[in-house]
């Protein structure tokens, strides 16, 4: 199947009131699993490539063409998505490759800075046709760069969305990026509120650490796109510690990182089901 633009399964999931899942890549197998998971479950799928994962391979191409690859020959729709993006050069790599969306991250600026800058970007994206993804809010927990519990003012949202011209707007609304245990508490207000006058699709960041009855019910509220990262490097990890610990002679890699890649799969079937994406 061709690649799926971005915005064309973000704006039906919308439209219908169902969830999109945005997993994470790490690395090949992660892609394999996810788009594994999404078909099992019949579901749409993004696949997120973080600025973190491209400084982790020293560049973003030999990783984005595999993922590419993986995504056009799913069964199901995918997407592929640059996440966190604070450098417009990276931005405009990914277009050139082929990515359907990019989230390009002002948010640690003023707020006239963060308008200025992703405006900028939203436009050159625009006449790619190329899906923006922006934030507003400072979601917590990424490196220590947004301040945690801030919390989007709808009102100011609406308004930045309007002034850049951005197609998905993260906000912040209760939860965490990295959070290895699901207490996180979301304001389930704040998201109506938002979703009653922000006129483009919202997006969660940070769900790893939502308990998965209030994912469900963020994405009844209002909630779009959902971003997971860490509850899947969880299971991906805690499958290869258990293979390693009953066969610790093992050195060929494809030994654990197979039961790895299985069980993120088996997750993201389970996570779409939660997000009512099907």
């Amino acid at each position: 199947m061709p690649l799926t633009p971005t915005g064309e399964i973000v704006r039906k999931a919308a439209e219908t009131g169902r969830g999109v899942g945005a997993f994470n890549v790490i690395q090949l197998e992660h892609a394999e699993a996810l788009v594994a998971g999404a078909e099992h479950a019949g579901a749409p799928v993004i696949l997120q490539i973080s600025e973190n994962a491209v400084k982790y391979h020293r560049g973003l191409e030999p990783l984005a063409l595999a993922t590419l690859a993986v995504a056009r020959e799913a069964s199901v729709p995918v997407a592929v998505h640059l996440d966190h993006a604070t450098d417009p050069e990276l931005v405009r790599e990914a277009v050139t490759l082929g990515f359907g969306s990019v989230m390009f991250d002002a948010s640690v600026l003023s707020y006239d800075d963060n308008v200025a800058a992703t405006r900028e970007v939203a436009a050159r994206c625009r006449a790619r046709d190329v899906f923006v993804e922006a934030e507003l809010g400072e979601v917590g927990g990424k490196d220590g760069v947004h301040a945690p519990g801030a919390r989007t003012d709808p009102d100011e949202a609406a308004a930045y969305v309007e002034a850049t011209g951005v197609d998905a707007l993260a906000i912040a609304v209760g939860t965490s990026h990295a959070m290895l245990e699901k207490t996180a508490s979301l304001d389930f207000d704040l998201i109506t509120a938002h979703r009653r006058v922000v006129p483009v699709p919202l997006v969660l960041h940070g769900s790893s650490g939502v308990p998965e009855a209030d994912l469900t019910h963020a994405v009844e509220a209002g909630m779009t796109k959902v971003n997971i990262a860490t509850a899947l490097n969880q299971a991906f990890t805690a499958a290869v510690r258990d293979y390693l610990a009953a066969n610790p002679s093992v050195v060929d890699t494809r030994k654990y990182l197979a039961p790895g890649r299985a069980a993120v799969a088996r997750e993201v079937t389970r996570l779409l089901g939660v997000l009512k994406a099907t």
